[in-house]
């Protein structure tokens, strides 16, 4: 693991920690922390369905948010700065610590998880997407 990201992927999974108790944490390693729906199974993984990760690469630390591939409306609210970290559909990449993108990406992953309630994600067995 490289050292220099570990700042990175410790403050981006604070994020993701804040919904840990609603959640369940599929993962937690020095190098990826996973948070997924037990009321949810993932048809091609058969097991809960992952909603957020963060892991360290080779190259950055990639935070992934499932519910910008499933709403990417969500995405129209967001800085062009954190839009440009971008790869893919619904991950973030990141190479140094940016308190203002991790402070819109928090809001973000907020928004998404609303979304998902919204939806019907994590409404079955007293289960919440909220904090």
């Amino acid at each position: 693991m490289p050292s220099k990201f570990e700042p990175i992927f410790i403050r981006l999974r604070k994020i993701l920690q804040n919904y840990s108790k609603r959640l369940t944490v599929t993962e937690d390693s020095p190098n990826r922390y996973c948070l997924s729906l037990a009321t949810h199974s993932h048809p091609r993984l058969k097991g809960p369905m992952p909603v957020a990760w963060v892991q360290i690469g080779k190259a950055y630390v990639s935070y992934h948010l499932m519910a910008v591939y499933g709403y990417p409306q969500l995405l129209d609210a967001c800085s062009k700065e954190l839009r440009s970290r971008m790869q893919g559909k619904s991950c973030f990449n990141f190479k140094n610590i940016d308190e203002s993108l991790f402070t819109e990406l928090a809001d973000l992953t907020e928004r998404g998880f609303t979304a998902f309630k919204k939806a019907g994600f994590g409404s079955q067995a007293g289960t919440s997407l909220k904090r």
